[in-house]
């Protein structure tokens, strides 16, 4: 038995996971916010609604999203009318779109974080493929897997329906894969669409309204490993810790429901107090083993639900006015495209640390915190190290 448990022990990589490459995609669709009411209440048959329509630009200006890309064309809409529909059975159609598009959106990501990373297909151990839509079988992680042409050993990963925290969920528990299977290099993979989420507006149904100015669609893939090959692998970020928090009695706080109409969305006006008062003892609780009790001392990547929320976390926890411009930019650029909203603001701190010459890809900063929310409510919460740069 002690030989066996020797033998385990020295399989296991001695040190911390990191995140090796990024790579970001988008449809080639775009919603511009500014004109983006007209589109809408036209494609949706509701011109006549002007009251209604000023309401909406109002809610999508408020949004602070400049533009927004989409794997809805406006010939799908005309071909499926009941998308475009406020109340209207239209599942089937919006599932084709999704299951056919999305793991070729996952592709557009994984390519340019494989080719980033620089290695052979072979050496990746571990796929794990995050998406809010589209539950079939077999899953988005099989069409993508062959679509890349990875191995067939690969051992696979598929969440459907997490929400916008999956981002966290999916380097939580890539840490622990790269980190209890020496050699293993994981391929993280997640895809959005609004597709599901598409609806006519209803002067009653004030987040459906919120829904249509905000989503937007996206993927991201990074490569995962531990004990980066000297000289050949490059670490980003370390991921010191992660853990996971469900907040109490929160469950209407953030809601989705699958129906035949596609995914109605539910919000509380609750959201930014729950989030924010709900960070900072799991703030205290991760940080205070590295003696770091000032949240100016982090670089911060939150997931942009909104603007509301992105304030509100700025004053509970008494940052700086500029600690979360990377958030707020990928926002003004991209809108929420849930669970890979905080990997596009990863990949653009790492972006912008680059440009600006930085010590490191943390903005200068040696440690920082990356959280998704959704529902649940549940919390993840990612402590980073920035890795310097050469």
């Amino acid at each position: 038995m002690v030989g066996i448990q020797a033998n385990i022990h020295e399989e296991k990589p001695t040190g911390l996971a990191s995140i090796m490459a990024i790579g970001t995609a988008n449809p080639p669709n775009v919603f511009d916010q500014s004109t983006f009411a007209d589109y809408f209440f036209r494609m949706t048959n509701n011109e006549h609604k002007e009251a209604l329509k000023a309401k909406f630009n109002r809610i999508a200006l408020k949004t602070t999203a400049k533009k927004r890309h989409t794997l809805l064309t406006e010939d799908f809409l005309k071909e499926n009318p009941n998308v475009c529909a406020y109340k209207a059975p239209s599942l089937d159609a919006r599932q084709e779109l999704v299951i056919s598009s999305v793991p070729i959106l996952a592709k557009e990501a994984a390519v340019r974080a494989l080719e980033e990373w620089g290695r052979p297909l072979s050496e990746i151990t571990h796929m794990i493929f995050c998406t809010m839509t589209g539950p079939d079988m077999p899953g988005a992680d099989y069409h993508l897997l062959n679509l890349l042409g990875l191995s067939p050993t690969v051992k696979r990963l598929m969440f459907y329906s997490l929400g916008c925290y999956a981002g966290g969920t999916a380097l939580r528990l890539a840490k622990d894969l790269a980190e209890n299977n020496k050699g293993s290099r994981v391929l993280v993979v997640c895809a959005e669409t609004t597709v599901q989420y598409f609806r006519g507006p209803e002067e009653t149904d004030f987040m459906n309204l919120v829904a249509q100015a905000i989503f937007g669609d996206g993927a991201c893939s990074m490569v995962i490993g531990a004990d980066p090959v000297v000289g050949v692998e490059k670490p980003i970020y370390e991921i010191v810790s992660a853990m996971q928090i469900l907040v109490p009695d929160s469950y209407h706080a953030v809601e989705g429901h699958l129906r035949e109409v596609g995914v109605t969305f539910h919000s509380s006006p609750e959201l930014p107090d729950l989030i924010s008062k709900n960070l900072e003892p799991n703030l205290v609780r991760t940080f205070k083993q590295l003696g770091i009790s000032d949240w100016n001392q982090l670089f911060w990547m939150a997931h942009p639900g909104g603007p509301g929320l992105l304030d509100k976390v700025t004053s509970e926890l008494r940052l700086g006015p500029n600690k979360l411009d990377v958030s707020r930019h990928v926002l003004s650029e991209y809108g929420n495209m849930s669970s890979t909203t905080v990997l596009f603001v990863m990949d653009e701190m790492r972006r912008r640390s680059v440009a600006e010459k930085r010590a490191t890809t943390g903005e200068g900063l040696e440690f920082g915190v990356l959280f998704g929310f959704g529902p649940g409510l549940t919390i993840e919460l990612v402590a980073l190290r920035s890795v310097p740069l050469h």
